[in-house]
């Protein structure tokens, strides 16, 4: 089978390889087979032995602009575990048949041994499929990627019919160099080709949860609660308030909030619902009791292909070989209580990604410290008692406009509304208001930024400096309610 890697181009741990082709199936006309491939790092590192004594305190690998600090060692996570091109490596593998409209007929579990055929990159598959296939990926165009782009096609019309949460959240980039300066910041492309490899992977943690549960064996299942009573009437209020209807007594669904972002799309106030959206949403979290997943409109879901960087893939591998007898290196008769470990491994999991925004945060104040004074476009991204948070268009830095700096009056804090409104003015700053602002403090310790308004007369600008020590913990405050923002559902 011609299975191949799909990562981004400076990946060095390879968990996943894809194959797909059309099912020959008469039963299933437009039907596909799929096979997702994962690293069996379980055959390396076993319950209890030293590897597996310190990769679950870690919880799962951290990702910084200039580094990663992986869960396993390297000579494993990037070694003997990652799938390299034409090299044998042990796998667990899924088989997974589809319907023409995405979805999941059946799957089948299988060990054993692989051999990717290439190394591809998202652009390189993304260039090949659009007719500009380079040396490696164009001549297995036909036959490798072209089917599975149209398996893809098929699990997108099973997301559509779901009713996914369909949010725009755009990731920032911070690319170094050698010496670890910042060359530049971006926004992540989000080409079909990540949405292909992500369309795979859920669909093998899927068939990953029902197997478990099949099996009766315990699994760590990835749930998504729906929103909290209180978060929708503040959601309810803050709509009312934008004359948008959402009615109270009615069964939540994501595809609710889809279709107020798709009436709320090309208006001034599309960015600023699609932030509101996003924050009144529940964070994802690992739990051995299965209540489903929210945000992907799923009723089983658990986290199976990345056993490389994350804890929590491993103990659904160990459990998947001792439910289906497929080896001895299993789960431990006497293994810990998974309630513990789902609560440790979500903190882990919090705790590696504010490790992750905060170095962004701080490369990102580095890479501005040189341009103290210049003007930026930026968009409101929360309304507070002491003032504005900013989040820059291009670059994406986050800081704050104190409310002494803002122009002179007496500003009424509306939380509800997420606004500040001037007293006498009426002047109004709201959450997605677009805003131009004047860099006046950058702090690479802290990641904290300071901006003030552009253009204002009246408006007391503090000092212009770099960052003063006195004024660190203060910024560190600023930043740590400025980080405290909802992930993408996943």
């Amino acid at each position: 089978i011609p299975l191949v890697t799909i990562d981004g181009a400076d990946a060095r741990d390879f968990d996943d390889a894809v194959w797909a082709e059309p099912d020959t199936d008469p039963k299933n006309p437009g039907g596909w087979t799929l096979m997702v491939a994962i690293a069996d790092v379980s055959w390396y590192v076993r319950p209890g032995s030293p590897l597996d004594v310190d990769a679950y305190p870690r919880g799962n690998s951290v990702y910084f602009p200039d580094r990663v600090v992986p869960m396993l060692p390297e000579a494993l996570s990037n070694g003997w575990c990652s799938l390299k091109p034409m090299e044998e490596r042990p796998c667990l593998a899924v088989s997974l048949r589809i319907e023409k409209d995405g979805n999941l007929l059946s799957h089948r579990f299988l060990r054993g041994l692989m051999k990717s055929v290439a190394r591809l990159t998202y652009e390189q598959v993304q260039a090949a499929q659009d007719g500009h296939g380079d040396e490696t990926a164009g001549p297995i165009r036909d036959s490798v990627i072209a089917p599975l782009y149209g398996a893809y096609r098929a699990l997108e019309r099973g997301r559509k019919a779901r009713g996914v949460l369909d949010l725009d959240l755009p990731e920032r980039k911070v690319v170094v160099d050698k010496k670890g300066e910042v060359v530049r910041i971006e926004t992540r492309a989000r080409l079909d080709s990540h949405k292909l490899i992500e369309e795979f992977m859920i669909t093998a943690n899927v068939a990953a949860a029902k197997e478990l549960e099949k099996r009766r064996q315990p699994c760590m299942y990835r749930i998504h609660d729906e929103p909290s009573l209180d978060k929708m009437e503040n959601l309810r209020q803050f709509l009312g308030s934008l004359d948008i209807p959402f009615a109270r007594g009615q069964r939540i669904e994501a595809r609710q909030f889809n279709r107020i972002l798709e009436n709320a799309a090309g208006t001034p106030h599309a960015q600023m619902i699609n932030d509101v959206v996003l924050r009144s949403q529940s964070q994802a979290e690992y739990n051995p009791d299965n209540i489903g997943h929210f945000g992907l409109a799923l009723t089983h879901y658990c986290h199976f292909t990345s056993p490389i960087r994350r804890y929590s893939d491993l103990l659904v591998h160990r459990a998947l070989i001792s439910g289906l007898k497929l080896g001895r290196d299993g789960l431990e008769k006497k293994h810990r209580d998974y309630s513990e470990m789902g609560e440790h491994l979500s903190q882990t999991e919090r705790r590696a990604s504010g490790a992750e925004r905060s170095a962004v945060d701080r490369f990102t104040a580095a890479y501005l410290s040189e341009r103290i004074g210049a003007q930026f476009p930026g968009r409101i991204n929360g309304a507070t008692r002491f003032g504005l948070f900013v989040t820059l268009d291009r670059v994406g830095g986050d800081g704050l406009i104190p409310m002494r700096s803002l122009p002179d009056d007496y500003y009424i804090h509306e939380e509800a509304h997420h606004l500040l409104r001037g007293r006498n003015t009426g002047r109004e700053f709201r959450l997605g208001d677009p805003i131009d602002v004047v860099l006046s403090e950058a702090d690479p310790v802290t990641g904290g930024m300071i901006f003030t308004l552009a253009g204002e007369e009246g408006a007391a600008a503090p000092k212009t400096t770099r960052g003063r020590p006195g004024r660190r913990q203060k910024r560190r405050k600023i930043k740590k309610r400025n980080r405290e923002k909802t992930r993408r559902p996943s």
